[in-house]
Order: C-alpha cells, then structure tokens, then sequence
C-alpha cells in the first residue's frame, strides 16, 4: 500500500477557542488514536490534499515538528457543510504486527463477454472491507470479470486473497452482468461445438469436401 508524508506540529491546547484559531490560521486540527497516548496535532489544510482528494488509500506518516513519525491511516474526517473545508481528521495508528482494517477501492480486470453482447455492467461495492497487516495490503483490490455472461455474478470470494480477510459474507455481489434491450443471446461455445458434433452424429459420416475425392465404389 503505497504511503505518504505529513508535516505537523503537536498541539497541547484542544479546547474550542484553539481550534477555531487553528482553523482560521488554514491549519486543521487532528487527532491519533490507537497509540499508547491520544496525540493531537495540526497541519495546513493543503497537506491533507493527496490523502483526501483521490479514490486511492493510502497509509500516512505523521512526522511531528519534535521529531516523532508515527505511522496510520484516516479513520474519520469532516467537512463544513456549507464551504467544505475539512475541519478535522481522526486517525487510527498501524503497527507492522497488528492487522488493520480498512476499505480498499476495486477495479474490473479485461472486458466481460455479457457486456460485449449488449449486457450492462452493475455494480453492488466500490470498496471492500478487509482486515490484515498495512504491509500486505494492495493498493487496490482487482477481479477478472471477462468470463461474466449476462445474469453472471462476481463476489467476493472471487478475489479472496492469503494477504488479507474480506470482512463481507462470502455471498456478497461486488458487480453483475445485467441484460438490456440491445442484449443478444450468450450461447456457450462449449454448448455450440457439442451441439456440431450431436449434428454429426445423427447424420451420419459427413460429406467429403471439396478438396477430397469421393471414394470410388
């Protein structure tokens, strides 16, 4: 899972009136939890623009101006209502020996034959909730859907992973293959070759070709 750097100042006043003087000062206030101390900090509002603007997730190292880093990940964040400025991050802090669970994004892998035969692609999750160590984490989690004919279904134990544990029931849909009025038959070709060969069979040898001689009597 890829990481990125946050430059912050520890912050000993956490009432109200500090707060709103942090963020009048374009600062936002945070906080880590998870840690053996509750650690408040802040930093300006455009450092936070990487880690929140954007689908990816990502770990965070919180590099304090007293020379501590501590690694963790956004938990919690909120927005003004009206302006949407961010007005505070809860974080939780990652040890490399204590899983983690998080939401990564997901991501369709090649083309699905229900969807090149007119089906729609649906889907059910954007994200996937899953436990394990921030070190084994992928970035995003990725499942082939190029074998979904129209009605066909991917869930999550499509994309079951020894690195991680899905934290959703194992019949839980992430996308379907839904069919449309422009949809047309999916046969299987396994059905079409089978259905060649019963042909064959039922009427008899099959005529020579025009590049082979018949037989003389």
């Amino acid at each position: 899972m890829k990481s990125l750097t946050i430059n912050a100042s520890q912050r000993e006043s956490v009432g109200k009136k500090a707060t709103k003087a942090l963020r009048n000062a374009g600062q936002v206030p945070c906080v880590i939890y998870g840690g053996d101390t509750i650690v408040h900090f802040a930093a300006p509002e455009i450092a936070f623009k990487n880690l929140v603007y954007t689908p990816d997730v990502h770990t965070v190292v919180i590099a304090l101006d007293n020379g501590t880093k501590i690694n963790a990940i956004l938990q919690d964040i909120q927005f003004h209502p009206v302006t949407d400025k961010i007005l505070h991050i809860d974080f939780i802090q990652i040890f490399d020996d204590k899983p983690i669970i998080i939401e990564l994004p997901f991501r369709t892998v090649g083309t699905s034959r229900g969807v090149l035969n007119g089906g729609v692609l649906r889907f059910n999750l954007r994200r996937i909730k899953v436990k394990g160590l921030a070190s084994k984490l992928p970035d995003v989690i990725e499942g082939s859907i190029q074998k979904l004919k129209i009605g066909g279904k991917l869930y999550v134990t499509d994309v079951a992973s020894d690195d991680f544990t899905i934290l959703h029931p194992d019949n839980t849909v992430i996308c379907m293959v839904k069919t449309s009025r422009v949809a047309v038959e999916d046969e299987d070709e396994e059905t079409e070759e089978t259905e060649e060969a019963t042909a064959t069979a039922e009427g008899g040898e099959a005529a020579p070709t025009a590049d082979a001689p018949a037989t003389e009597a």
